[in-house]
């Protein structure tokens, strides 16, 4: 089974969210998708950011329809977590950050001999990839699943990739004319492009709503509107 690994801050979960996953379900075979709710994610250090029970309880909402959807606390804090590692960096001072490349290590141990593993991702987020803890070691433990948008090139996709992975300038030059869509396949690289997903929402655009008192039926999910309305999320 090829399964795939949608992980994010889901602060709240919206309907782009869903798009993507639904895409990914249809067109690239796969057979579940894990909605896994960040814990601490490093590159937002210093953010706010809502409690993980209140985050977690939107996925579980959002995706209680789909029996394929899994909301998963793989990076829930507290007692979920290792406690003697989690009091070693407390002890010693270090902030414990959840890394994609720990959490899809820790959800293959419960894959069967011949499950797959693909990461949904948008192409904002991609772009920034190379930065990301381990990058090579992503591209060796999964297929990448990303939500193309316009602007971008297949070039892009090609010159976004870490060092070690990044084809020669006369290699992507020929892409810089296509659109980031369809199949790209390099040594070491699997990407699938999805086309025609990207929709203009973003959870910071829903929390200013919520401020403003605007309806977010366009936004997220009626079950997530009505969560946010009953514990006053983002006032």
């Amino acid at each position: 089974m090829k399964i795939g690994f949608f992980g994010g801050r889901f602060d709240p979960i919206h309907r782009g969210h869903l798009a993507l996953a639904r895409a990914a379900l249809e067109q690239c075979g796969l057979g579940r998708i894990y909605f896994v709710t960040a814990g601490s994610p490093p590159h937002k250090a210093g953010l706010p950011l809502s409690a993980f029970a209140d985050r977690h309880a939107m996925v579980a909402l959002a995706t209680a329809d789909e029996k394929v959807f899994v909301p998963s606390t793989l990076e829930a804090p507290g007692e979920l977590r290792q406690p003697r590692a989690e009091a070693a960096r407390v002890k010693a001072g270090q902030k414990q950050f959840d890394y994609t490349i720990d959490s899809l290590r820790r959800l293959k141990l419960a894959f069967k001999k011949n499950d797959q593993l693909a990461l949904l991702i948008g192409m904002d987020a991609f772009a920034d990839i190379a930065n990301w803890h381990e990058p090579e070691a992503l591209f060796q433990e999964c297929e990448f699943i990303v939500a193309s948008r316009p602007g971008y090139s297949l070039a892009d996709v090609a010159e976004a990739l870490p060092d070690s992975l990044r084809p020669k300038p006369a290699i992507t030059q020929p892409f810089k004319k296509q659109a980031a869509t369809g199949e790209l396949h390099l040594r070491g690289v699997s990407i699938r492009l999805l086309a025609n997903v990207h929709q203009n929402v973003s959870a910071t655009a829903i929390r200013e709503a919520v401020k403003s008192g605007k309806p977010l039926g366009k936004l997220v999910s009626a079950e997530v509107a009505d969560y946010i309305r009953k514990t006053g999320l983002y006032r």
